[in-house]
């Protein structure tokens, strides 16, 4: 449930928008590239989101059905355009974003009329992010579809992107009450300093565990994974590859710790095939069109010598 744009990759690699000439279109939004994500993995997958009544929006729902993702809580926003977004591709780690989702994004729009609170409270799995909290209404629909939900797994992404979020001193309150009505809770460094005021990943697990998650999962960049489960305490080394665009393997991730935790893996295994994913997705430029097979991670993780019996 949340943000979606469709993204627009230089094809110029190293080179500044100004110098861009060609881009590469594609499905994006965190949230909807998670449960593209999840669909590669086989998993049935829907998102709950909100485009224009433009050609993009059109873009957006014929992008899902190719993937496989149910596009039928998509709805159209009569007077907002879908969100573009544009990148820089700077390897190995440099990758700026330019938003356009001015004066707002559809997506900030959701309301409870845009979705079945039914379905979502009986979905195996729910995924939020922060940026669903970052405005009215959305915030307001994203807390109460949370609570609505009675058993299953919530994960909520912490996702926060300061220069999506009108009032910055909001994140950390409404961060916690997310973060109190879910199972799983997954950021990188500065997300999870952002909820706990600590960036040490170990510390803040420990304090996201006290806030009321079961799993706190801190993704460390090139430092690889850290997750914590009750006693359990896993860190996952980095998967050694050459990255082209890091965009969107944090959102692969994503899709492959929902695949692990349907499948009932433990925590070790769900970390080590969602690192592997990521780091697929990020050896390639654009991310929802190329987020793998579970094939492909299982053979990138075989090539490592990284498979567990």
């Amino acid at each position: 449930m949340g943000r979606v744009s469709v993204d627009l990759y230089p094809e110029q690699v190293g080179a500044t928008l100004a110098e861009v000439r060609t881009f590469r279109k594609d499905l994006g939004g965190s949230p909807t590239n998670v449960a593209v994500a999840a669909a590669r993995l086989g998993r049935e997958s829907a998102v709950i989101t909100k485009v224009g009544d433009d050609g993009f929006g059109l873009y957006v729902h014929e992008a899902l059905r190719s993937f496989g993702v149910h596009d039928g809580w998509v709805g159209t926003d009569p007077r907002l355009r879908t969100p573009i977004t544009f990148c820089e591709v700077h390897p190995p780690d440099h990758f700026p974003l330019l938003f356009y989702r001015q004066p707002k994004a559809p997506d900030m729009n959701l309301t409870h009329d845009d979705f079945d609170v039914d379905a979502v409270a009986q979905a195996p799995v729910f995924w939020t992010t922060g940026t669903g909290l970052s405005d009215e209404p959305s915030r307001t629909a994203t807390l109460d579809a949370m609570r609505a939900r009675k058993g299953g797994i919530t994960i909520h992404d912490l996702d926060y992107r300061p220069a999506l979020w009108p009032v910055l001193s909001d994140a950390p309150r409404l961060a916690r009450e997310a973060i109190s009505a879910s199972k799983v809770v997954v950021g990188n460094e500065v997300e999870v300093e952002m909820a706990t005021g600590l960036r040490d990943p170990e510390a803040a697990a420990s304090v996201l565990l006290e806030m009321g998650a079961e799993v706190a999962v801190v993704k460390m960049g090139t430092r690889g994974v850290f997750g914590r489960r009750g006693s359990e305490r896993v860190t996952v080394a980095p998967v050694p590859i050459k990255t082209l665009c890091g965009l969107g393997a944090g959102d692969a991730f994503g899709g492959a710790l929902c695949h692990g935790l349907l499948a009932g893996w433990d925590l070790e295994r769900i970390l080590r095939f969602a690192n592997a994913a990521g780091a697929i997705v990020a050896s390639r430029l654009t991310c929802a069109s190329e987020m793998p097979y579970e094939r492909e991670v299982d053979a990138l993780l075989a090539d490592r010598g990284r498979v567990s019996a």
